[in-house]
């Protein structure tokens, strides 16, 4: 199910180390930067399902770490929602982050994750990290994530069908309402 996702995947973080390798001082992720693990940002059913089968993977300890911060990121998500809120100023820790500031499933994380800290393209405006030191004005290549979240919906629906595989999930709603992404 998940072979297409991890093309993908191998995809992504081999332009990610392509862009890492020809700007390194303007790219500032690393071990430890937390940035992207407190954007607000939801997952197809393919992502969310993988992501899941990885979860279920973990030794009981860790996955109840992971369960302990899921209560307050999915209220925080409700709250930032239910007024139509904006998601691009808002900020939720993910439960996936640890204390000391890893992801707890590195291995199967979603695509929002492997690319953020370079310029990207978003419903054709430009983002970038604001921790990330590429200058305003200049030009760097960008990475058009309406590609790479088309074929994530085309995965989904491939695995799903269409009303499951349309869908999308924040990441503690996976882990709180595992139901949620079982076909009926």
């Amino acid at each position: 199910m998940f072979a297409k996702l991890l093309h993908l995947y191998q995809y992504i973080d081999q332009t990610m180390a392509m862009l890492f390798d020809r700007f390194p001082s303007e790219i500032r992720c690393g071990k430890g930067c937390t940035d992207c693990c407190n954007a607000v940002f939801d997952l197809s059913y393919i992502e969310a399902a993988n992501l899941l089968a990885h979860f279920q993977t973990l030794t009981p300890d860790l996955q109840n770490e992971i369960l302990t911060g899921c209560p307050q990121a999915e209220q925080q998500w409700q709250e930032i929602f239910k007024d139509k809120g904006d998601p691009s100023t808002a900020r939720i820790r993910c439960p996936l982050l640890s204390d000391q500031g890893l992801c707890r499933c590195y291995a199967a994380r979603p695509i929002n994750c492997r690319t953020y800290g370079v310029p990207t393209v978003i419903n054709g405006a430009a983002h970038v990290c604001g921790l990330s030191n590429f200058s305003r004005g200049s030009s760097y290549p960008t990475l058009n994530l309406a590609p790479l979240q088309r074929s994530l919906y085309e995965y989904s629906v491939e695995s799903a069908g269409e009303q499951l595989g349309g869908q999308r999930w924040p990441v503690a709603a996976i882990f709180l309402h595992p139901e949620q992404l079982t076909p009926k």
